[in-house]
This record gives structure tokens, sequence and C-alpha cells, in this order.
């Protein structure tokens, strides 16, 4: 079973996607299980895959017995398993928020949303397990697919702003499929392990200069890296609460490993790469300042959490850019940080929407006595995001702040402070709102007369605590997570 764990990891969610919508037909709380099951049974999948890999060694599948580099191979080390984890675990705990969101849905309805879910769920394991440069593109064209038409489903807005994310991902896709291409004509081959042994020997030549220039720039579209970020804002603002909660905390991190991939386990050192790291460090800098800049500006609660996913994909890009150790596992450490923060404020968020209506800033006032335990999440998630300990996002952030100053790089410091302190006033700004301001009376009393509970059905309270109780734990065990899985991780060149 252990050597099988690559593909079944990948082939679980998938054979659920193919049966979920006949078991739709006839029940939708029996699709809604079997998505659960699924999506728990590759949990577990990827929790035993990097046990292995972190005990044993990478673990390696070869896809129909052909042996890399003529077949595609499906490779489980530190770094994919622990990203497999992620996607999976994510996708089971927004499953079980998605429960009420599914209730008005006809049985049809249900059971094509649960087999779309699981087929992102499985494009974005696909891409963190394979080891074929060719397959992750695939990889990301399903995740890419199912995302468009499950952020379609919000209404006419999302309808808009999902045909935008489809315009520029599928420029995005094209960008990378053509890099990939001017690969495989200098190298001859597809497997990401045989390319980066094949690659220093025509790293001089033009068409690896076009290569990467076309990799980077379809992988920080997809990434929402700014300036090419503009179908973000509007696709996490109008799409349904859970699929905007699993979006923004997973697709762009695992955008985010694929650059971290290549760059540093598949192009060689120096040259073109290293100036390209370059390039994305002075972007990722501004797209944090910019980035919390703009979501200050933003009255739309959600809107203003899409323009900040957009300041902290700067982070996690930062630490990329920079290469050394201490830089790579504070871009891996948030990558796992803001997953959980931002999970929690969107589900948070949306919970408050479902539950009152309210989307607006302004419109905050009191809601923390009428949904106190969803918006005390909310203000653990957000003093995250801030960076304040003892919650996660201060521990990733002292990492790539340290990793700054180590290379003397004091514009990036600069930048990482500025983006923290408007994080601050623009996410205190609703806490101070929820705790300190007067609910409207008219609201109040609509409420009472009607008899309505006040906090969040309970499969959508679950999921948003155990990620509020994760941002503190993640903060409490950093160290942990950073010494037995995250320094594992790293290539085994320490980075550049």
């Amino acid at each position: 079973m252990i050597e099988h764990l690559p593909i079944l990891v990948v082939v679980v969610p998938l054979a659920a996607a193919a049966v979920v919508p006949l078991v739709g037909l006839r029940s939708t709380r029996a699709a809604r299980g079997v998505m659960l099951a699924a999506l728990a049974a590759a949990a577990a999948l990827a929790v035993a895959a990097l046990r292995q890999a972190l005990a044993e060694g990478a673990l390696h599948y070869q896809l129909g017995g052909w042996p890399p580099p003529w077949g595609i191979e499906y490779v489980v080390d530190p770094l994919a398993g622990g990203m497999a984890v992620l996607v999976a675990v994510f996708g089971l705990i927004v499953a079980v928020y998605t429960g009420p969101f599914l209730v008005g849905m006809p049985p049809l309805g249900a059971g094509g949303f649960c087999a779309v879910y699981l087929l992102l769920v499985t494009g974005l394991l696909g891409i963190v397990v394979t080891g074929d440069l060719f397959n992750l593109y695939v990889f990301l064209e399903i995740s890419s697919l199912s995302a468009y038409a499950l952020l379609a489903l919000g209404g006419k807005r999302s309808l808009v702003a999902s045909f935008r994310y489809l315009v520029l991902g599928t420029i995005a896709g094209s960008f990378y499929l053509l890099g990939i291409g001017y690969l495989y004509a200098i190298t001859g081959t597809l497997n990401m392990a045989d390319a980066a042994a094949r690659l220093p020997a025509v790293a001089a030549s033009p068409a690896f200069t076009v290569a990467v220039a076309l990799i980077v720039i379809g992988l920080t579209i997809k990434l929402a890296l700014f300036p090419l970020h503009g179908w973000l804002p509007d696709a996490y603002t109008y799409a349904p609460t859970p699929v905007t909660g699993f979006i923004a905390a997973v697709m762009t991190k695992v955008s985010a490993y694929a650059l971290l991939r290549i760059f540093f386990f598949v192009l060689p050192g120096g040259g073109v790469a290293d100036d390209a790291l370059r390039l994305l460090g002075w972007a990722a800098a501004a797209a944090a300042l910019a980035g919390s800049a703009m979501a200050l500006a933003q009255t739309d609660v959600r809107r203003m959490l899409a323009y900040s996913s957009v300041g902290q994909i700067g982070y996690i890009v930062l630490g990329i850019s920079i290469g050394t150790p201490l830089a790579l596992t504070g871009a891996l450490l948030h990558v796992l940080n803001h997953a959980v923060t931002k999970a929690c404020l969107f589900l948070s968020a949306g919970g408050i929407l479902f539950r009152t209506r309210v989307a607006d800033v302004a419109n905050y006032r009191g809601i923390a006595r009428r949904l106190p335990i969803s918006m005390a999440a909310f203000t653990v998630a957000a003093a995250s995001i801030v960076g304040l300990p003892p919650t996660a996002g201060f521990f990733s952030k002292w990492y790539l702040l340290a990793a700054v100053l180590e290379r003397g790089a004091w514009p990036f410091a600069l930048a990482l402070v500025g983006s923290s302190l408007l994080s601050a006033v623009y996410l205190f700004r609703v806490v101070e709102r929820s705790y300190l301001g007067d609910a409207p009376e008219a609201a109040v009393a609509s409420e009472a007369s009607e008899g309505a509970p006040l906090e969040l059905p309970l499969g959508m309270l679950v999921p948003i605590v155990l990620l509020a109780a994760g941002v503190l734990l993640l903060g409490v065990l950093s160290h942990a997570v950073v010494s037995q899985v995250i320094a594992f991780a790293l290539p085994v060149d320490g980075g550049r």
C-alpha cells in the first residue's frame, strides 16, 4: 500500500468525482457524504505519505510501469507531502462548511457541485505530487476549469468575475505551456529530475531565457501577484463563501509551490533564474504594500480580505525570491499560516453574511454581540494577518523579516513592516466596530421578533472554530512545524 500512496492521493477524490453526480440524483445528503468520505480518505492518505517521506525518503510512483524520464512519475517528498496534506485537509474542512449552502440546491445541482469541488481538489493534489512538468500543466488546467465553474455559482457578478478569471487563467496556462515547450525543445525531457540534470548544459541558450520568462509570467498570473492580480478581487468577493474559503486558502498557495518547485528543484542557479528571482523580489515587495493599501480603501469586508490576499501573496513570493534557507522557511511557513488564517477570515465573514446579510464594514456595528463565536474567530485570524504574537502569522513574518535583514535588503524590510501596519488599520477597524459599535436597533428588533438564532449552524461554526484554534496552535507549535517538517522540505543545496 505504501508504494501506491502517491497515486491514491489523487485517484480517490477523482473516482469520487465520477460517482457523486449519480449519487446526487437520489439524495443531496448522500452526495455530500460521498464527498466528505473521499476527502477524509485523501487527507489520511496524504498524512501517511508525508510521514513515510519524512521517515524513509521520497516516495516514487511510475504510472503504467514506464520508468522516467519516458513515463510520468509521481513523487512525494517532504515538500510535496506537506502541500498535499494542506490541500486535502482544507478540502475536507471547507466541505464540512458547505452543508447549509447545499440545502437549497436540487439533488442534481448539489451532486454537480460536489463533483466539481472534488475535481478542484484532485487538480491541486496532482500539481503537488507530479514529477512531470507537462503533467503539472494538465492538473493546473483541471483545477482552473473546476475553479471557474465553482466561482460562477454566486450570481451575475460572480459569473462576470469567473469569465475574467477564465480569460486571464487561459493566458496564464498558455504562457506556462509555451515555457515548458521551450524547455522540452532544449532538453528533450519533461521529467523534473531529468530536466534538472540536463538544464545546466543549456542554461546559456536564448530558448532557456524565453522559457523562464514565460513560466514566471504564467505562474505569477495564477498566483495573482501584483500587478497581475486583476482576476482575484471580484472572484473572491462574489463567489459562494465555501468556494472562496477554499480557493483563497489553498489555490494560490499551490501556484506558489509550483514556482518554488521549478526554481529550486528544476532550474539551475545563477544567470537568468537568479535575475528572474530578483525581479520577483521587487514585485513581491510592491505587492505587500499595494495589496494592503488597496484593502484599506475597501468598504466590503470580503473585498477587503481579497486585496489583503494580494498583499500576503507578496510575503510568500518575497521569501521565494530571496531564496536562502531562512527565507524559504519563512515562505513555506507563511503558506501554511496564511492558508489557515485566510480560510478562517473568509469563512467567518461569509458566515456573518449568511446569517445577517451584512457585508459592509460600516454595518458591522455590534456584530460581536450577535455572533460572538464567529467574530472571536475573525479577531484571532485578523491578529495573525497583522502578525501579533502568539498567532501563527507572527512567526512566519519573523522568519521573513530576519531573512530580509540577513541580506541587508532594507527596502524589503520596510515593505514588510509597512504592510503589517496597514493590515492593522484595515482589519482592526472591523474588529473595533464589531465590539465597540452599537448594533442597529432595527436589526436587533427584527431578529428578536423572528426568533432567529444568533450564531451560525453547527456545520459552519465547527470549521471556523477549528481554524481559529489552528491559528493559535500553529503559533505555539511553529518551531515544531519548522524543525520536523519544513526543514526537510527545503532544497538539498540549501537554496540560493
